[in-house]
Order: C-alpha cells, then structure tokens, then sequence
C-alpha cells in the first residue's frame, strides 16, 4: 500500500540523495559503537579530560575522579573503539584524543546545551 504525501517527485528525489549519502550498513554500526562509547558519562569525562592534551592515567583519574581500575577500564574501552590512543614514556603510559573530530562532536555538544530551540 502506498502512502500519499504530495510531492512524490521531490520526495523521490530526496530518497535518492539519501540512499546516495548512507553509509554501508558496517559502517553505521562502526559509526553507532563510537556515539555509544563516547555516550557514557565517565568516557566523556576521560575525553574532556584529555582536551587539554595527554595524560597518564593517575592524572586522569585526579581529573575525573573515580580510581585506577574503573579509569583504566574506561580508557580500554575508548581505545578498543579508537577514540584514544596511547603511547609509552619511560614507565607511564601517556593517553591523548587520537581524532580531533571526536572532541570537535563534543565541543558541539556542549554548545548545544545552551540552545533554546
């Protein structure tokens, strides 16, 4: 049964741009595991966190609040997702945003709380 709603030309038109634009359905779940990684407030705050720059995870964790092991736990998850990367310095292991688009969805975010509309 089809469904009327008036402008079937440029509704055909609008379906084709978006059939166009959509990503491959692997894709989309690549795209939805890292929305629902970064979702979680601890991992959000991990990522505000590192903003400013890296950090090893003691300083994470005087940042955030919480303790080492849930820290860490966290930080697992954001880098299995590749949200963040690490490298090592001596003893610590150093943690930074490893795509800036990531914290740029953030910075957005946090401008948008502000909306009215």
């Amino acid at each position: 049964m089809a469904i009327e709603c008036g402008s079937e030309k440029l509704h055909e038109e609008r379906i084709k741009v978006a059939l166009e634009n959509m990503p491959a359905d692997g894709r989309i779940e690549e795209m939805a595991a890292r929305f629902k990684a970064i979702s979680e407030p601890s991992r959000l705050k991990i990522l505000l966190a590192l903003e400013g720059g890296e950090l090893c995870v003691e300083h994470i964790v005087a940042a955030v609040g919480g303790n080492q092991s849930a820290v860490s736990h966290q930080l697992k998850t954001l880098k299995d997702n590749k949200i963040v990367k690490s490298r090592r310095e001596g003893k610590k292991i150093l943690y930074s945003v490893s795509d800036e688009h990531i914290m740029n969805m953030i910075e957005l975010a946090k401008q948008h709380l502000d909306c009215e509309e």
